[in-house]
């Protein structure tokens, strides 16, 4: 039996994010405009009532502003006891009179305040929700909350036992989109729910002594492929992303693309011992009465109208559940081991094409592969770090909160480059008398199996041609959970000519950083370990060394406090290579003759380095 689990949120922001400027244009703001306040609260009763006439129960994120409005509460307070509503806590929706009164700032992004001026909001919030309701809140949620801030939370607020805890990959693609304006940067995290460890947000907790105390849960269910590869805000579970995309028919107002996202979803039980996730977080601002995205209210209301009516058809169906968020978070403790991975094998829904990439996160990393690149990991985030990365006004990250990536192919090139250098992934190179070939230009296909606790990617064999040799190579992927590792094996399932030997190159190219912009990658040390070690301490100046038979190769990257290293399954030429100012990389790889039938296998480590 497998378990399809539903969250949906509303939040009455009674200045929403979006409204304020669009019902307000070409005045001077004024965001107690009462026209503006009733607005958004008969948007969020019309929200509210499509929930509960689909049968689905919703989770009530109040704002500081709805604190105040005697009609929000009444409605919060008469559908918890009608419909079974959780009354939780927004951090989004601070801006109102009162707030900009009191703190003297038109910041509203919790994240980024000073962690004094965190605590004093967050003590001013609870505390008057408490005052209003009697209780505190067991849920929270912003776009982002930094490990700091929820460790004071759960440490001052120990009711709070779920939150909305960070965006999928709402980082600089996000940024660029949104005309260099939107300076919430947090890529690198998981896109389903997780149990964030005290040092770091977006790292799972390995065991107890790294529990923050919560389980977090994504702003949005995000498309996993057309998200990453472009702007995440048109390609999520939310309404308002497939209408910002353009993403329905514009003759019918009809949403297939949304319908087909919420079943992809579900799939992914396939993957997760029969458990999938999916959540709709949804303000008032962007159903606005004056249309948004080019779309007049009609069409915002019908869609978020037919999108509760799907979640409630397949409630009725048997084939959902609709939880509030602290019942979520029960239900996730209960299912979910700390070390237990979340997994994606995911397609395009979108474009027509025949990509797929798979999705793997648990505590020690986050890894994405794409069957377009013949198996290659175009995505390593290494969560081993545990990276303490403190966030907001008096902090080195004002702005960016992103967990560091060691390869990423959007923000360093990825296989394919314009013109020198490389850009960061992990694959392989076949050679045989000259002639080189990279599996990044091999597509395939994946198939996901499970043994024991290893979650295992086979990818249909890819065929090489060269001028006077052809060989079929199968690909197989393990991800032990636990272990920090990745092992990738190859296999030579047969040759043209069988006595031909070729040579097999398998490669990592890596860098660190947050963003597109290269960061100082000086006293980074490269090492072929082994009895007789070979090192290299970063300076840019392209030098290269190897040695027969080496026990690993690795890289310790102080900046990101992690140690990444490649391992082999039997006796090979390991190799380290230094990057340059134009290609401010570094290069592990192993070199291995094979023959035919024959197997090489190598594993990608991952632990913190002190």
């Amino acid at each position: 039996m497998s378990d399809f689990i539903l969250n949906v949120i509303h939040r009455p922001e009674m200045v929403p994010e979006y409204s304020a400027t669009v019902t307000g244009h070409g005045k001077e703001e004024d965001i107690g405009d009462k026209k503006l306040l009733t607005e958004s609260l008969d948007i969020f009763k019309t929200q509210q009532r499509l929930a509960h006439e689909n049968g689905l129960k919703v989770t009530i994120h109040m704002t500081y502003a709805a604190l105040f409005n005697e009609e929000a509460v009444a409605i919060a307070k008469k559908d918890h006891e009608v419909y079974g509503d959780e009354i939780a806590l927004s951090l989004l929706g601070l801006p109102c009179e009162e707030f900009r009164e009191k703190y003297k700032t038109k910041d509203f992004c919790i994240w980024m305040f000073s962690m004094e001026d965190k605590k004093r909001i967050v003590d001013d919030v609870f505390g008057k929700f408490h005052d209003i309701f009697g209780f505190y809140p067991e849920s929270t949620g912003s776009y982002y909350m930094d490990a700091d801030l929820t460790n004071y939370i759960k440490e001052t607020y120990p009711s709070v036992k779920c939150a909305i805890a960070t965006c999928w990959e709402e980082g600089p693609k996000a940024y660029h989109t949104c005309n260099n304006s939107w300076y919430t940067l947090f890529d690198g995290g998981p896109w389903a729910p997780w149990i964030p460890s005290k040092q770091n947000t977006h790292a799972p907790a390995a065991d107890e002594s790294e529990d923050s105390g919560i389980v977090a849960i994504p702003h949005l269910s995000r498309d996993l492929l057309a998200c990453y590869d472009g702007n995440g805000s048109n390609f999520g579970t939310h309404p308002q992303n497939v209408l910002r995309g353009m993403i329905y028919d514009t003759k019918t107002w009809e949403f297939p693309y949304l319908y087909n996202l919420i079943d992809q979803y579900r799939a992914q039980e396939k993957y997760n011992n029969g458990y999938s996730y999916n959540m709709m977080f949804v303000g008032p601002g962007w159903m606005n009465k004056m249309g948004r995205w080019e779309a007049p209210y009609e069409l915002l209301l019908k869609s978020y109208s037919d999108g509760c009516k799907y979640y409630g058809d397949l409630k009725k169906e048997g084939k959902l559940i609709d939880m509030t968020m602290s019942e979520f978070a029960d239900y996730y403790r209960e299912k979910k081991s700390y070390k237990e991975p979340e997994c994606a094998l995911w397609r395009d829904i979108l474009y027509g094409s025949d990509k797929q990439v798979f999705w793997y996160t648990d505590p020690y990393m986050r890894a994405g592969v794409s069957m377009d690149q013949g198996g290659a990991i175009f995505d390593l985030r290494p969560y081993a770090a545990k990276l303490k990365w403190e966030v907001g006004i008096g902090t080195k990250h004002v702005q960016d909160a992103s967990y560091p990536f060691l390869i990423q192919e959007k923000y360093r090139a990825g296989y394919f480059t314009h013109y020198a250098g490389e850009g960061t992934i992990r694959s392989a190179k076949l050679s045989y008398k000259g002639e080189e070939v990279d599996l990044c230009l091999c597509r395939t296909k994946a198939h996901f199996s499970q043994e024991g606790k290893t979650r295992i990617l086979t990818l249909d064999p890819v065929t090489i041609e060269f001028a006077d040799l052809s060989l079929t190579l199968l690909t197989k992927e393990y991800f032990e959970e636990g272990s920090g590792s990745i092992k990738i094996e190859r296999t030579v399932l047969e040759m043209s000519d069988p006595s031909a030997e070729v040579e097999l190159n398998e490669y990592m190219v890596a860098c660190y950083g947050t963003t597109e912009y290269p960061e100082d990658m000086t006293g980074i040390t490269l090492t072929c370990e082994g009895s007789e070690p070979k090192e290299i301490v970063y300076e840019y100046r392209c030098r290269e060394e190897s040695l027969k038979g080496a026990s690993a190769v690795s890289a310790i990257v102080p900046a990101i406090e992690t140690k990444v290293s490649m391992t082999a399954s039997s006796e090979a030429e390991g190799y380290i290579r230094e990057g340059y100012a134009f290609s401010p990389m570094f290069t592990l790889g192993y070199k291995k003759k094979i023959k035919d039938k024959e197997m090489f296998a190598t594993w990608l480590n991952l632990e913190k380095a002190n």
